[in-house]
């Protein structure tokens, strides 16, 4: 039965006891969940070619005699079973193939096979996040048939492609633009969804958060009244109302002027850098979303906005702590301690592993994201905000992975004289992300004065564009230069590190480091690299 026919027969407790109903498990029932459902997938994944090959010979029992014996895994233990997507090796039937960027140019994608258990668990869960996004209080939501929802995501083969579709199984909505016509540009399909809107409002908007900033911060050039366009006569008159005010206060006509949601869902990195613009903007604060190409959906924000609860049937889920990752990072043959949901501590960074459930191909995955437990323990469930990824990577509003293999081909393939270098996310003024380079340059560079700020930022960017596709969007996205440089003198990096002791990593290395070097910089005089100790 559609959710939709459910919502003429069922009361509202009975649907938020069915889709929502994950919010009050004890700590052991959750718990139980997790369980249950990694024992099956287990039997699954055991007996088909993938995993008998990673597993090499081993017959693990349960779920904690293989959690002491397999080892973490990466995307490349899978890559050559699933870039040639060989469906016979998997331990169920793939639906769909998702995908995702892997590294850059130098490794283009990842492939994630979906099977029908999966995307039923997507679904549900979906749901689930339309009703919470929608409600106030506990038992409360208005989610129903002929919603309308204003979509910013990324058609299929990406995962948010999935949404549209999957919802559309269980529920007759409207979505602006229509789901299924991808053709056009993206700020095409945008102008057409607030077109739509103007025909008959917005109910609800989803969106990474990125993207949904660049929507809003350009809703005055996608929305407005001609005689071209046909208008709701309410929405006709929220908008000249809204210009009225506008003129008058000398401010710009905003979302929230002319519609007025029941919900809105945003997702990706750097989500809760756009959160409190989003929620001036359009009068109502988003909740978070996590979701992911090999994750599926995970976990999700409620009304109280206190961070997310994770899904307990998507993926059975580890944690590395903070400490025990920077241990494996420092010392890469060192395995890395993991806990469990009901061992998670509130205040601690964790970075995620998954199993993906329901016959995924993925088990005991680094998914490469970060998560900071908000609240914990009392027998309730954990709560969590997303971070960052993993300090090796770099990025930036959910359209990057820079990483040092990937910043070092585009200096190969830019052919620019430059020496050593650092690279770290950094955020400016209003809170968004950008990437900033340290670089030295050599002096044969500076003394022909070749190679300044400018050209090192053009140059690079036009190989960073050429080399990953998706770092072409963020400069139209973030409304900026997503690339910063700081030239050091020749020398400084290396003189720093053997004047401290301190070996500094290429990516992301620590703020306090880089204050540290840039005054270092300012007070000695730097000698020729060549001619630095390093012992």
């Amino acid at each position: 039965m559609r959710f939709q026919d459910k919502l003429k027969k069922n009361s509202k407790e009975q649907l938020w006891k069915e889709y929502c109903g994950f919010l009050d498990l004890s700590m052991d029932e959750y718990m139980y969940i997790q369980h249950r459902l990694m024992d099956e997938q287990l039997r699954l994944w055991c007996n088909c070619g993938l995993g008998k090959s990673l597993l090499k010979g081993n017959t693990p029992k349960n779920v904690d005699e293989f959690r002491s014996a397999f080892p973490l895994t990466d995307y490349s233990d899978y890559a050559e079973i699933l870039l040639a997507k060989r469906a016979d090796m998997l331990p169920g039937e793939p639906v769909v193939w998702i995908q995702t960027t892997w590294e850059g140019g130098l490794r283009p994608i990842k492939l994630a096979p979906y099977t029908r258990g999966m995307l039923d668990t997507y679904k549900r869960n979906l749901v689930a996040t339309a009703m919470l996004a929608s409600g106030r209080s506990h038992g409360d939501f208005s989610f129903k048939k002929g919603d309308r929802i204003l979509y910013g995501g990324a058609p299929l083969p990406y995962a948010t492609g999935l949404i549209p579709s999957l919802l559309n199984e269980e529920i007759d909505i409207a979505w602006l633009p229509d789901s299924n016509t991808n053709s056009g540009s993206f700020s095409e399909r945008m102008k057409k969804g607030f077109e739509m809107a103007m025909n008959g409002g917005i109910d609800y908007f989803f969106a990474i958060g990125s993207v949904a900033n660049y929507i809003t911060e350009n809703f005055g050039k996608s929305a407005g009244i001609s005689k071209k366009k046909t208008v709701h006569p309410l929405i006709a008159a929220r908008y000249l109302k809204a210009k009225y005010i506008s003129r008058r206060d000398g401010r710009l006509i905003t979302p929230g002027d002319i519609f007025h949601l029941k919900g809105m869902i945003s997702a990706g990195t750097d989500a809760n850098c756009y959160k409190k613009i989003l929620a001036k903007a359009w009068g109502i604060t988003p909740i978070d979303l996590a979701a992911g190409t090999e994750s599926t959906c995970i976990a999700v924000e409620t009304w109280e906005q206190r961070g997310m609860v994770f899904f307990p049937d998507a993926c059975f889920y580890e944690f590395i702590p903070e400490s025990e990752m920077q241990r494996n990072l420092e010392d890469r043959s060192y395995t890395p301690i993991t806990c469990l949901m009901d061992q998670v501590e509130a205040g601690i960074n964790y970075e995620l592993v998954i199993s993906v459930l329901h016959g995924g191909a993925f088990i005991r995955y680094r998914i490469g994201d970060m998560y900071r437990c908000l609240s914990a323990g009392n027998g309730k469930l954990p709560r969590f905000t997303f971070l960052d990824r993993i300090p090796t990577v770099i990025d930036i509003a959910g359209f990057t992975r820079i990483t040092e293999s990937s910043i070092n081909e585009v200096i190969r393939l830019s052919k620019l004289d430059i020496g050593d270098w650092l690279a770290k996310k950094e955020f400016d003024e209003r809170g968004f992300p950008f990437l900033h380079m340290y670089i030295e340059l050599p002096p044969s560079s500076q003394e022909s004065d070749a190679i300044t700020k400018q050209v090192l930022t053009e140059h690079l960017s036009v190989y960073f564009r050429y080399f990953d596709s998706d770092y072409h969007d963020l400069k139209k996205l973030l409304g900026m230069e997503p690339l910063q440089i700081t030239i050091l003198k020749y020398g400084t990096i290396a003189g720093y590190m053997a004047s401290t002791g301190r070996q500094l990593p290429k990516i992301n290395p620590g703020s306090t480091d880089i204050s540290r070097l840039l005054k270092y910089q300012a007070e000695f005089r730097i000698a020729p690299q060549e001619e630095v100790s390093t012992e």
